[in-house]
């Protein structure tokens, strides 16, 4: 095994090209961030090893394919505190607007780079960015898994069928991989730094997106992130075990839009989590969620080539829903009646609410919104397509690994097992209204998100 604390051993070659003499760009994508960086880390180590620049890039499509004012207005302000950060460390920043794969061949050529190293994501529209990059660049493509505490190659080969199976992987190797950050050192070769930003442009070229408005409730930025990180540990984290699963109480830890953007690491929140004064059943609730359960939605979207369609779920819940494809439906909505919120069911309608107010729905409640769509939509696949059309126009943490496993594992029984036989549910796990008010006070919910 490498050495503990080198970067390089969470890297791989993502994409064949050529390693050249020139500047060593960091392409940040997933992990928007400074410290506690191993994509970051392992670019500044071979700039130094190479006695060479280093350069920090983010490539920004105007054009994303429905990106919101919500989702845009978190990215930005928590870059602009990204370029502050690098800038007082006297490590050039550069936003690149346009197509990622062209803006980013042109600024290499410009800039005569020798070598490009990117962030992980199992997601398709990154890999299909790197590839494309390679070709663009003719550079090789080096990615680092900054957001897995276990990189997830290395965590497993394959697709792991349930939480169990990568739990037991996982409890194997984590205390190899559970590491305190080194710190970033400075710039090898220190040279003048680019301009700032025109923040003022950037915004404007994303104002015409989907109107969907920003939150106030929570600061983005990483450290508004480090801050609401040690909030949690020294407060819900207590009584996590306890309180994460009503809706009516704030027990959750309302992390993911932080996770999500790269904000804060999700291996920084274990450490803290390890070294807080709780209870073992808190930590180890909160840890199975931020480790196990996260990883597994990574190892889940990096093997599962159909990861956001009812093509990936497994084959014994493409049977059950195909055998119950023509069951009756008692109701029936299309997307435009669910995006406002107009079902027969006031508790959905109030997770609903809930989620395009603020951008965060209660994580029990998400279960429950998503099996009411099979309920209510003519078939599966429309409510797998409306299920991640909603999710991504109003979370935070949208277009995210755990959304789409999340929406597979309630619709599809992806990493569930087979329940008892129900009408159009076949054997696919069930959630009820009267299940919800056995376990949380459904009224004061409702009443809290009313029209």
């Amino acid at each position: 095994m490498k050495h503990i604390g080198d970067p390089a051993r969470r890297a791989r070659l993502a994409a064949p090209g050529a390693d050249r003499p020139g500047a060593v760009v960091y392409w940040m994508s997933r992990d928007q961030r400074v410290d506690d960086n191993w994509a970051l880390l392992h670019a500044s180590a071979l700039a130094r090893a190479r006695r060479a620049p280093l350069q920090v890039v983010f490539t920004l499509d105007p054009a994303f394919p429905d990106a919101t004012r919500r989702a845009w207005d978190f990215l930005l302000r928590g870059l602009i505190e990204v370029e502050a950060d690098l800038r007082a460390r006297g490590i050039p920043f550069h936003l690149l607007l346009g197509a990622p794969p062209q803006s980013l061949a042109l600024f290499c050529r410009q800039q005569r780079v020798g070598c490009l190293v990117t962030d992980f994501s199992p997601l398709r529209h990154k890999r299909v960015w790197q590839a494309e990059a390679a070709a663009a660049t003719g550079l090789a493509v080096t990615e680092v898994d900054a957001h897995n505490i276990v990189p997830a190659w290395i965590a497993s080969p394959k697709q792991e069928f349930a939480a169990r199976t990568l739990r037991l992987k996982l409890n194997r190797i984590l205390s190899d991989w559970l590491e305190e950050f080194p710190a970033l050192e400075p710039p090898p070769s220190p040279g003048p730094l680019p301009p700032p930003t025109d923040w003022a442009a950037v915004q404007a070229a994303v104002a015409g997106t989907r109107a969907v408005p920003p939150v106030e409730w929570l600061r983005p930025g990483p450290v508004a992130a480090r801050d609401h990180l040690r909030r949690f540990v020294t407060g819900a984290l207590r009584t996590y075990a306890l309180t994460r699963n009503d809706p009516c109480l704030d027990g959750t830890s309302n992390l993911s839009p932080y996770l999500h953007f790269g904000h804060l690491a999700p291996q920084r929140a274990a450490l803290a989590a390890g070294a807080a004064r709780v209870a073992e059943e808190s930590r180890l609730a909160f840890l199975e969620e931020l480790v196990v359960r996260r990883e597994l939605s990574d190892n889940f979207c990096l093997y599962n080539p159909h990861y956001d369609s009812p093509a990936g779920y497994p084959d014994w819940a493409k049977k059950t829903l195909a055998l119950h494809a023509a069951d009756r439906r008692e109701h029936l909505y299309d997307e435009e009646a669910f995006e406002a919120a107009r079902t027969h069911d006031e508790l959905w309608n109030a997770a609903q609410r809930q989620m395009v107010r603020t951008g965060k729905m209660h994580g029990y409640l998400r279960m429950y919104w998503a099996k009411k769509l099979l309920e209510w939509t003519p078939s599966v696949a429309e409510a797998h397509r409306i299920a991640l059309a909603l999710n991504d126009r109003y979370e935070l943490d949208g277009r995210d690994p755990n959304g789409y496993v999340g929406v597979a594992w309630s619709l599809g029984g992806v990493h569930d097992r087979p329940w008892s036989q129900r009408p159009i549910f076949g054997t696919i796990r069930y959630m009820s209204f009267g299940g919800c008010r056995s376990k949380f006070r459904v009224a004061a919910f409702i009443a809290r998100w009313p029209p």
